[in-house]
């Protein structure tokens, strides 16, 4: 783990913020790539990509802070500093929904259709900020004998110290589960496979009820090997008690009301790229390689 990339005039650059601004250009990207399915124009999706995705990090740094305001009771400056790490992907995630609710009404755009738009931008950017959390040290996961090990001065090392394989510059952790990884790669399968639904749902809306459900049985999984924090509702840590109880629910309820009572089928008009991606079609507008 090396949390800083370089240094500009001393200044360390953080991997964290490094991935955090990646993931949000990708994100921008499949928003262009399916501005057509949501029938909005470049200008309104760099807008829209600006409000909610700010708004978003706005919110899960808020959630964050909340939650361990005990890190930063001796330095309210480092409230700001979110390329050292410290994210809340639901409180990002729930704000980002607000933003994009109150812009759709005001733009008189389909809130379905924008939402379908969103799940695999979000969950493609996602994955880049779960790798940025592995280079950061933060979001780490429980001991394990085939686990990464992290350096001295690192929290996962100060949370699980190895003291028997003490360095010279101090201890590292023991083998931990790298988890931030291994929801980087459940983002990236589940941005696939949600790209390759929008051909296979009839109504609008079910894209990213199908988002909800995933993303919230694959975190409450998940949850069971992460070793950062001890806090529970109910036995379940807060990300485990909002996957099981609100997300999943609100996805199989989603998809079933949409798919019985949506009114706005998609059709093949709607489904034309904006661009060609050729890891997802492999073929451009025309139907050339």
């Amino acid at each position: 783990m090396y949390s800083i990339a370089f240094r500009i005039f001393g200044h360390p650059i953080h991997w964290y913020g490094i991935c955090i601004a990646a993931g949000f250009l990708a994100a921008l990207c499949v928003l262009q790539y399916k501005r057509n399915y949501a029938k909005m124009t470049k200008e309104q999706i760099f807008d829209i990509g600006i409000i909610a995705i700010f708004g978003g990090i706005g919110g899960a740094r808020l959630f964050y802070v909340i939650q361990f305001f005990h890190q930063f009771s001796g330095d309210l400056w480092k409230v700001f500093r979110i390329d050292q790490g410290g994210l809340v992907f639901y409180g990002g995630f729930l704000t980002a929904v607000v933003i994009l609710w109150i812009y759709g009404k005001v733009k008189h755009l389909s809130f379905a259709r924008i939402l379908d738009m969103y799940a695999p931008a979000i969950a493609l950017g996602h994955a880049f900020g779960r790798v940025g959390c592995f280079l950061q040290g933060c979001c780490f996961g429980r001991p394990w004998k085939y686990g990464v090990v992290f350096p001295p001065g690192s929290a996962p090392a100060d949370r699980y110290p190895n003291y028997l394989a003490s360095l010279a510059d101090g201890v590292p952790s023991v083998p931990l589960v790298p988890v931030q990884l291994l929801e980087a790669a459940g983002n990236l399968a589940v941005f696939f496979i949600l790209l390759k639904l929008f051909r296979c749902v009839k109504k609008t809306g079910q894209v990213a009820a199908a988002y909800f459900a995933m993303y919230g049985v694959m975190r409450f999984l998940l949850e069971f090997f992460r070793g950062d924090h001890l806090d529970s509702i109910l036995g379940l840590t807060p990300a485990q008690f909002i996957g099981l109880f609100i997300m999943i629910p609100c996805g199989v309820a989603a998809c079933i009301c949409f798919g019985k009572f949506g009114k706005d089928s998609v059709t093949e008009e709607d489904l034309l790229p904006a661009f060609s991606l050729p890891f997802v079609h492999g073929k451009n507008h025309a139907g050339k390689p």
